[in-house]
């Protein structure tokens, strides 16, 4: 059968079989050799992984393997020691206005939510457009409230955060993080904080945002959405990518004797 089969998903249709390797061209995030100690400690040890467009990765490991520490090099909150790392063919910038502008070209979801706490949910979401894209008021309300509907808080755009649920106030990081039309949207434990009936909700709109074709790496424990979202899966033990595959592969069989005592550790419940 032909690669060019009809896909009704657009990620579907950029997940790359063995077949069709990426042109370079699609490669959007790209690390090479990347290592960083802090002190002693060698977190990330001579890391190689492409990400193309569209492509949702999801990177999962025990604790303490580095995935976290990955997941921040990609925009430059933490710096590197040595080998490279490249957004859509540019080299990630040291500092200034050049990284700032990565930064809004990277766009970030923490374990918090960060919010502004004397701005209001709709002024959290403009102010990175009216600030960084130097995007006109009225053009940032307009986009502002149509992202706070796309995830699900439109109702409360004139609340503070701290009148919002944990999942709410994660809801309104994603859109503020979609507001700068981020080139990918990188995921670091995005629900680890909150409580367990609201990690749905957010799971919800990441798994629309995969859908409609959103370049997303995503560090998480929550492994149905690692099987229903993501294209490829990277597991991380140690600083090192021990093995990835897709989520298919890796759950049903993982090649590596660290992903197979990891999974059983997590699956068995």
């Amino acid at each position: 059968m032909s690669g060019e089969s009809v896909s009704k998903d657009p990620k579907d249709a950029l997940s790359k079989g063995p077949q069709d390797t990426p042109r370079a061209a699609d490669d959007l995030v790209v690390l090479s050799g990347v290592n960083k100690h802090f002190g002693a400690l060698h977190v990330l040890q001579d890391i190689d992984l492409t990400i193309t467009r569209g492509e949702v990765v999801v990177v999962i490991g025990p604790s303490g393997s580095g995935k976290s520490t990955l997941c921040r090099t990609i925009n430059r909150l933490e710096s590197i020691d040595s080998g490279t790392i490249t957004i859509d063919g540019k080299p990630l910038p040291q500092e200034g206005k050049e990284l700032a502008r990565l930064r809004s070209d990277v766009g970030m979801v923490f374990q918090s939510f960060n919010l502004f706490s004397h701005k209001t949910v709709l002024e959290n979401v403009m102010l990175g457009q009216i600030k960084v894209r130097k995007t006109e008021k009225k053009a940032a309300e307009e986009k502002a409230r149509a992202l706070l509907d796309r995830v699900g808080v439109g109702t409360q755009a004139d609340k503070y955060p701290a009148q919002l649920s944990g999942g709410q106030q994660q809801r309104v990081a994603i859109a503020r993080a979609l507001a700068m039309d981020p080139k990918v949207m990188l995921f670091d434990e995005p629900t680890s904080a909150l409580d367990p009936e609201m990690i749905n909700e957010v799971l919800e709109v990441m798994q629309q945002l995969a859908r409609d074709g959103m370049t997303m790496v995503v560090v998480t424990h929550e492994m149905g959405f690692a099987r229903s979202a993501a294209n490829r899966v990277v597991f991380m033990a140690d600083g090192k990518i021990v093995e990835q595959a897709s989520p298919e592969e890796f759950f049903s069989n993982p090649r590596s004797d660290r992903a197979k005592d990891f999974l059983s550790k997590i699956l068995h419940h």
